[in-house]
């Protein structure tokens, strides 16, 4: 996670409170937890060493980049032995002798990549955009590949995704609070830390991330992402009614800031529903689906992830719905044959929508059968 914690107590410091080491900025609650550190903690003996690496919150992103290498590189070692790098063509890396990954929907023989060769490839885009002057347009373009699998246009997921978060970070963090990139660079970081189930870390990073924001007077628009990926991790760690509340704020936000039919208004219509689903709120669920997917299908198509995840979130509300008939429940299993089908061929089967989708078919064709032999006993 990023430094928002005293580093003796662990007291949430958020990203401005507290007292820092004058020299490598290592971050404490007061004098006392300081002074601590320095006599008992081994600070003493660290500090130049951290001042060197480019302060404390540098020098502990540079370390967890490292170690997200070498977990995401023995992750996927099974799959990429006898393969290259599709950017410089090595199995291994030249400078940090870092082997082979593959985290998104690519299939066969394409994708497999070097993490360094990834974020080396993202930062030198986005330099000559700034460079150049290309302007947002062209930036926010170029920012996908931070996230975004240049072959197969699919987002990386689970242990690749994390690495590169951290490597995003530690590119950027040294930036003025208020500058761009660093601002997309935490949004990278949590959502990498998310898609690799450090729920908790990624919460620490939105949690101090959205205050940010507020202070620097950012836009409505980056607010209500962040807040949206904050709901996310609450979900994740099972806290269902704060993950409902801040859904429903960003889904009404959304409604005024975009319309009805924006690409992100449906989405915070989707994350909605799903809490609604989650809480048992079946009724309000199905309606507000009801609502959104046909406009969905219209305006991204059929095989768009947020075309699919409303489509499951729609089933899950119909089998899970303690009132749900037989005829719910087919068409419960009915949706998700057809959405399993289209998510293998468009995503791959590796894709952790897939993996859901397929889950919920499974847990929704058992109901439909315990349903059956109920009525018929």
């Amino acid at each position: 996670m990023i430094l928002t914690q005293c580093a003796v107590c662990a007291t949430e410091l958020g990203l401005s409170l507290g007292k820092k080491c004058g020299r490598c900025s290592t971050r404490y609650c007061g004098a006392e937890c300081q002074v601590q550190h320095w006599k008992e903690g081994g600070h003493d003996t660290l500090c130049k060493k951290i001042k060197k690496a480019g302060g404390a919150e540098q020098y502990n992103a540079n370390k967890k980049y490292s170690e997200a290498v070498a977990v995401a590189a023995e992750a996927c070692a099974e799959d990429t032995k006898g393969q290259t790098c599709y950017i410089c063509t090595q199995a291994v890396h030249w400078k940090t002798k870092e082997g082979l990954v593959r985290g998104c929907s690519c299939r066969g023989t394409a994708g497999f990549v070097h993490v360094s060769c990834l974020a080396e490839q993202a930062k030198i885009l986005i330099a000559e955009a700034e460079e150049n002057k290309l302007g947002d347009d062209a930036l926010n373009g170029r920012w996908v590949r931070w996230h975004t699998c240049s072959l197969c246009e699919q987002d990386y997921h689970g242990v690749v995704a994390h690495a590169l978060g951290w490597s995003c970070w530690k590119t950027y963090l040294g930036r003025p609070e208020a500058d761009w990139n660093r601002r997309l660079a935490i949004g990278v970081l949590g959502n990498g830390l998310n898609k690799a189930d450090r729920h908790e870390d990624a919460l620490s990073v939105y949690g101090a991330e959205l205050p940010l924001l507020r202070r620097i007077g950012a836009s409505e628009d980056e607010i209500l992402i962040t807040q949206s990926n904050l709901a996310n991790s609450y979900d994740q760690l099972g806290r269902s009614e704060e993950a409902l509340s801040m859904r429903r704020d960003v889904y009404s936000g959304r409604l005024k800031l975009s319309g009805e039919e924006h690409e992100r208004t449906l989405r915070a219509a989707s994350n909605y529903a799903a809490s609604l689903a989650r809480l048992r709120q079946s009724e309000e669920a199905k309606a507000l689906l009801r609502k959104t997917i046909p406009a969905t299908r219209r305006i991204l198509g059929e095989s768009h992830q947020i075309t699919l995840h409303l489509r499951c979130n729609y089933a899950l509300a119909l089998y899970e719905d303690p009132a749900a008939t037989l005829d719910d429940l087919r068409e419960a299993v009915t949706t998700l044959e057809e959405i399993e089908t289209t998510a293998r061929r468009v995503l791959g089967g590796a894709k952790p929508l897939t993996v859901a989708i397929e889950r919920e078919l499974q847990q929704s064709r058992e109901v439909l059968q315990i349903a059956q032999r109920l009525q018929n006993v």
